[in-house]
Formats: structure tokens, sequence, C-alpha cells
């Protein structure tokens, strides 16, 4: 479903967009830090709530985030929530401790 679901970073409105189509389906505010994002609010419009856009939309911005070489700070629930089921952005995320060592 959304094959064609584009995630777009808006810097004029400090925001990443998820677009279907020509329609903004989500997004997610964010304000910026020297080079560290700090995600402060995600919204997918009711009628595509439960769809999987707002894990799309996540994972396009974290994308973004890393491809940018910044770090993230997660004062949104959505975010902070997707990041503690998706270890492999935890390295994004300011302050963390970055390990090459497998977990025990």
């Amino acid at each position: 479903m959304f094959a064609d679901l584009e995630v777009v970073d808006n810097p004029a409105e400090r925001r990443y967009e998820a677009h279907a189509g020509d329609v903004l389906v989500g997004f997610s505010e964010y304000r910026q830090a020297g080079s560290r994002r700090i995600f402060v609010h995600t919204e997918v419009a009711p009628e595509y709530e439960g769809k999987g856009i707002g894990g799309r939309l996540a994972r396009g911005a974290l994308d973004d985030v890393r491809a940018r070489g910044f770090t993230l700070t997660a004062r949104c629930p959505f975010i902070a929530a997707y990041l503690e089921h998706h270890p492999e952005y935890a390295d994004l995320v300011a302050g963390a401790t970055r390990s090459t060592a497998p977990p025990p």
C-alpha cells in the first residue's frame, strides 16, 4: 500500500513530510541545534492512520539524519517509540554510547 509514498525534508517548515502522490499524509517536525535534529512532533492524517505511514515517515527521516551525519534527540513520543523498536538507529541518538561490540 502507498507504493508511491515519498518522505522529504522541508527545511522551510522544519519538518519531514510524507507524500502519497500530491497528498500530504503525515509529517514529523524538528528543531535544528547545530548538527543535531530534535524531533518534537509527528502526525499522520486521521484517514491514513494505521496504514504504516508513521513508520515509513520515521524511517525516511532517520535515514536522512544518518545520511547528513547528524545526531538526534527524540522529544516526540512517536519517534522515541520507533527508536526503541528499531535499535539499528540507536547510534544516531545524541549522547548515545557508540560501541562496535555485540550485545551480551
